[in-house]
């Protein structure tokens, strides 16, 4: 079905992007704009601040999807993985016979082709690692392109077009297109590889953790001989796919068994100050704006890149001590009457219970107020009921507001945060259910108090909670 395997992507000039709106497929419309390529899209999603880029790039958008939009002389046409088989577009390209690609598998031809992947994929940590290693080889000297899920606060980007040989790209393990239902990771064949760690995820397309585990096979077992893979060895699941592979394996971790070892972990608000032991020996001393020890894994399998594309310790040291953590990756967005509002993309309970844990010691002065809204298709369901009870152990008071999207799933599968709620309040935790957005911000205000951390967690917009909560405090 995929028309557009076998393309040359040397005869394109004119490119379409179907679902043009979403991070990833702007990011790669401003990409393409930039290399020189004509490039138009359409969504039905058209707004600011996104439409707003795009047109300043001089990206022609489309409102909606007809077939029309599509001009008869389009070269490629690139399908966000968004798009049904029944969208009036798709349906156009496939009948008309109309190359058409993925998102990946656009990059791969049309951006990677002069360069050398390296890519970050794993359960957690992808874009804060990924824009970390952009930043540290770009001060390094290396000037790489990235490619990244989130806007890196270096940069103001989710891309950048580099004249180094590296391009930086976070590898998801979600299906590519309606036409390849395959992780978008198995399109790359990259030079190195950052693997975070595996567990269970994304309910709507994998069945259990054995499928995720599955999914990871296939990608560490296409890794080349020459690849080098970074690994993290406190991830069960990773020690138990990273063995017997063809490929160079290097271990990060916390314990001795680990080739890179954290060592000395001391904070200092607003840095963490750590050291680097590599095989047994003191590799480096470094500081950093991170929060966390799961942050400072990220920033160790970073530092384990840099110095097999041949940085030095100080370098990274360097390039670590400026970087700037990803929008919406425990980024404080205000702070009023004391109270500091913090936004964070955490929804999977893992991430959940290491978010609430890493920014604990950096307020100890008043309370950590954790807000959360399970909205992404795994928290919206029943798998992970019960791991949610046991995330919150570091926070003080707990605010979960009822799914705004409960609707897509079925009765039987749903997430309860009235349950959460109630397990919570079992545990001794002041824990409260809430059925909009308004009635968390009214509660906020009059509970809130100075010092006081308020932790607001969720992969979309939450209604705005954050500016309309520092406005009304």
């Amino acid at each position: 079905m995929d028309m557009a395997l076998n393309y040359k992507p040397q005869a394109v000039e004119k490119i379409h992007l179907i679902a043009v709106c979403g991070t990833g497929m702007g990011a790669l419309a401003c990409m393409l704009k930039d290399m020189g390529y004509a490039v138009t899209g359409s969504d039905q999603n058209v707004y600011p601040p996104m439409s707003d880029f795009l047109a300043d790039k001089g990206v022609t958008i489309h409102k909606g999807f007809e077939k029309e939009h599509i001009a008869p002389d389009t070269d490629l046409v690139v399908v966000g993985n968004a798009v049904s088989r029944a969208n009036p577009e798709a349906r156009h390209i496939i009948e008309a016979g109309l190359p058409f690609c993925s998102m990946p598998q656009a990059i791969n031809w049309l951006v990677a082709a002069d360069k050398a992947p390296l890519l970050v994929t794993g359960t957690h940590g992808k874009t804060t690692t990924s824009s970390m290693i952009a930043w540290m080889l770009d001060q390094g000297g290396l000037d790489p392109s990235f490619f990244v899920g989130g806007i890196s606060k270096n940069y103001d980007s989710n891309y950048r077009l580099g004249q180094g040989s590296h391009l930086v790209v976070e590898g998801d393990e979600y299906d590519t297109a309606f036409f390849d239902k395959g992780p978008k990771f198995l399109h790359y064949r990259p030079q190195v590889a950052v693997l975070t760690g595996v567990e269970f995820d994304h309910a709507d397309i994998f069945t259990d953790l054995d499928h995720v585990k599955q999914a990871f096979d296939c990608f560490l077992a296409q890794l080349e001989p020459g690849a080098t893979l970074i690994a993290c060895h406190d991830a069960p699941n990773v020690r138990e796919l990273i063995r017997e592979r063809a490929c160079r394996v290097q271990t990060y971790g916390l314990t001795s068994a680990a080739h890179w070892r954290l060592d000395n972990v001391k904070v200092e608000p607003p840095w963490s100050l750590f050291d680097v032991v590599r095989a047994s020996r003191l590799y480096g001393s470094f500081r950093a704006r991170l929060v966390g020890e799961h942050n400072l894994l990220n920033a160790l399998a970073a530092i384990a890149v840099g110095d097999t594309l041949g940085l030095s310790a100080d370098q990274s040291a360097r390039g670590l001590e400026t970087f700037l953590n990803a929008r919406r990756r425990q980024e404080v967005r205000g702070t009023r009457n004391g109270i500091t509002v913090m936004d964070d993309f955490a929804h999977h309970p893992t991430a959940v219970r290491e978010t609430v844990r890493a920014v604990r010691p950096f307020y100890p002065a008043g309370r950590l107020i954790a807000v959360f809204e399970p909205r992404t298709n795994s928290s919206m369901r029943d798998v992970f009921q019960s791991q949610y009870a046991q995330s919150f152990d570091e926070a003080d008071i707990v605010c979960v507001r009822h799914p705004p999207l409960l609707e897509k799933i079925p009765a039987g599968e749903r997430f309860s945060s009235e349950k959460l709620v109630a397990d919570l309040a079992q545990q001794g935790k002041a824990a409260h259910y809430f059925e909009d957005t308004d009635a968390i911000i009214a509660f906020l205000v009059q509970e809130a108090r100075r010092n006081d951390l308020v932790l607001i967690m969720s992969n979309g917009g939450f209604d705005n909670i954050h500016a309309r909560l520092l406005d009304a405090l």
